[in-house]
């Protein structure tokens, strides 16, 4: 196998299955494609390309909100083709849609519902390389995507198949960014399938027919890649919107998945969830509940556990199991760094959570946590995948054993399309390989079983640097603050600023219970922020936290914000994080900015 449809023939070839893509209609019920309807669909999509005239190397565009099987159709149908798929976010902006269809000369669109088709036609009136939309919804305003497909050009399509190589490109995903217009990453073939084929065996645990869910956004070639890996091991692939997740109808309760992929703050979603119905439980239970968590704090993966342990195994943590379908192997964590507390409490729990790192323009993976023994350390993003080469570069204001992450291998990106001089920035030759300088600082820790493991220490671009001239890494200390149940968001202040402060976004549902509990009346979380006993409550989160940090990184004042930050507003503001849940740190820092200079006043 050498090109990413490749994975679809060797499903058909040695793991045919009757519910290989799974999606939901208007009515909330489970649809498939089995195996070979998904082959068929494709080969007939691919054939009406072709038929529309496009030509290797044209490009179209594939944008839906919720992920669902014609996404992946028309993936396929795409690479069959030859043609260039440009993956978009459905929450950006229209000024980014126009630019990126105009930069990638799009020559047709194929989007789900909602709002997108009007976006799309909004941006088509300045687009003159966009020709056509078509929807996966039959009742839109656009011609229905099926009315595309042909039986004819069979022949074409097999011999533009033959003809694709491994190095050759497939995709341009256009990375959401924190600042700046978006850059289009161009990934090849052989880019995506070296990640996928390095991390494949941590399902091994996934056999064929196995239940997965797949949610987050298929346009991030995180969940594109794990998608492609569900596909060779024969999982049946669940499509579905984060929305749907829970309640006793959600996707984790009637798919009993048995892996899947999210980010941290999904994670912290569901621990709050499970925290908050710990405060409600009264007497023994409560007593239970909070000793049985208590258990988790020292934990680390490997430990074996005691008679406490298996107690609170059986009363509480297999409950916990239950509520996530009572099936699941593994959980796989991305995007975004993972709180070691979450870490250590669902594995400690027996569900296991494992963290990897990498970028779009490493197709994503560049280290993974794994499933052996050894293999995984809480607080680091694992060892480096075979066939990558990791060089620290340590020319900079970092600490002992730091340095802005390098990589080399067969999964880093051709380049940015048409950005030659963004090429220049981020790559540089060492000992004559070319290396893909990730703006990431981290490091080396070896584990007690002598495995090397990468641990992320920040982001290059996000270090603040005092007004005292000492640099300060935000994220390490955001995490552990982000520990505390009580604090949803934070974000820290400090570049060019006399100390480190910080506006934090509490926890609504678990700042309701603190003050129902300790008869605070609550009428709106604007309200409730401003009041003495709240704010000493989180003055002591803050205090709790510094002595684990440096004089000079502890957070010396903070204020509280009432509003949550969010990857897409209806009211047309910018958002506060991308679509990956990354902070957009220029854009908080604008609208806090009279609160921030209240804290340096």
């Amino acid at each position: 196998m050498s090109r990413l449809f490749d994975y679809l023939y060797h499903q058909r070839d040695h793991g045919a299955i009757d519910k290989s893509l799974c999606g939901k209609n208007d009515q909330g019920q489970w649809w498939s494609y089995s195996t070979s309807e998904l082959v068929s669909h494709a080969e007939k999509a691919s054939q009406g390309l072709i038929a529309m005239g496009l030509k290797p190397g044209d490009k179209v565009a594939i944008v839906s909100y919720a992920n669902r099987p014609e996404w992946t159709v028309m993936d396929f149908a795409t690479q069959m083709a030859g043609i260039i798929s440009i993956p978009l976010y459905p929450t950006i902006s229209p000024s980014d849609y126009e630019y990126i269809l105009n930069q990638a000369e799009v020559q047709y669109a194929f989007c789900g519902g909602g709002d997108l088709f009007d976006k799309l036609s909004e941006a088509q009136k300045n687009t003159p390389s966009l020709k056509k939309i078509y929807s996966f919804e039959p009742d839109s305003k656009a011609d229905f995507w099926l009315d595309t497909f042909s039986d004819e050009h069979s022949d074409r399509r097999e011999e533009i198949m033959a003809g694709i190589k491994h190095e050759d490109l497939a995709t341009i995903i256009y990375t959401s960014g924190t600042t700046g217009k978006p850059k289009g990453v161009m990934l090849s073939h052989r880019n995506i399938m070296h990640a996928v084929e390095q991390t494949l065996p941590i399902l091994d645990q996934v056999a064929k027919g196995h239940n997965v869910l797949s949610f987050l956004p298929l346009c991030h070639i995180f969940e594109r890649a794990v998608s492609m890996a569900y596909i060779k091991k024969s999982a049946s692939v669940h499509y579905c919107a984060v929305d749907d997740l829970a309640g006793p109808d959600g996707a984790i309760r009637t798919v009993k998945p048995h892996f899947f992929s999210t980010v941290p703050r999904l994670l912290e979603k569901i621990y709050e969830a499970i925290y908050n119905k710990g405060l409600e439980l009264t007497g023994l239970k409560k007593k239970l509940f909070f000793w049985a968590l208590s258990l988790t704090d020292d934990y680390e993966i490997g430990d074996k556990g005691g008679l406490k342990n298996a107690i609170a195994d059986k009363l509480i943590f297999s409950k916990w199991r239950e509520a996530l379908g009572g099936n699941v192997k593994l959980i796989v964590t991305g995007a975004a760094p993972c709180p070691a507390k979450m870490m250590r409490i669902f594995n400690a729990a027996g569900i296991p959570i494992r963290e990897g790192y990498g970028l779009t323009e490493t197709s994503p993976t560049l280290s993974l946590n794994m499933m052996g023994e050894g293999q995984a350390t809480i607080g680091t993003v694992g060892p480096v995948i075979g066939g990558v080469d990791i060089y620290l570069d340590t020319e900079g204001e970092y600490r002992d054993g730091e340095g802005e992450i390098l990589a080399h291998g067969p999964n880093v990106m051709i380049g940015y399309y048409k950005r030659p001089e963004e090429n220049e920035k981020v790559f540089t030759e060492i000992n004559g390989k070319r290396y893909f300088r990730t703006g990431d600082v981290g490091t080396f820790v070896t584990n007690k079983y002598g495995v090397k493991c990468l641990k992320i220490t920040d982001r290059k671009k996000e270090l603040l640097k005092t007004s005292g001239g000492k640099y300060v890494a935000p994220a390490p200390i955001e995490n552990r603050l982000k520990e505390d149940f009580l604090i949803e968001q934070v974000m820290l202040i400090g570049d060019k600023r006399k100390f480190v402060s910080a506006l934090i976004v509490p926890a609504e549902a678990a700042l309701m219970k603190w003050c129902e509990e300790n008869n605070v009346p609550y009428t709106s979380i604007e309200e409730v922020i401003q009041k003495p006993e709240v704010q000493s409550l989180y003055n002591k989160c803050v205090a709790d936290c510094n002595p684990e940090f440096s004089h000079i990184e502890q957070v010396k004042k903070f204020k509280l914000v009432g509003q949550q930050w969010l990857p897409t507003r209806e009211d047309g503001t910018e958002a506060e994080l991308t679509p990956t849940m990354k902070l957009k740190r220029r854009v908080i820092e604008a609208k806090f900015a009279a609160q921030i200079d209240e804290m340096y006043d």
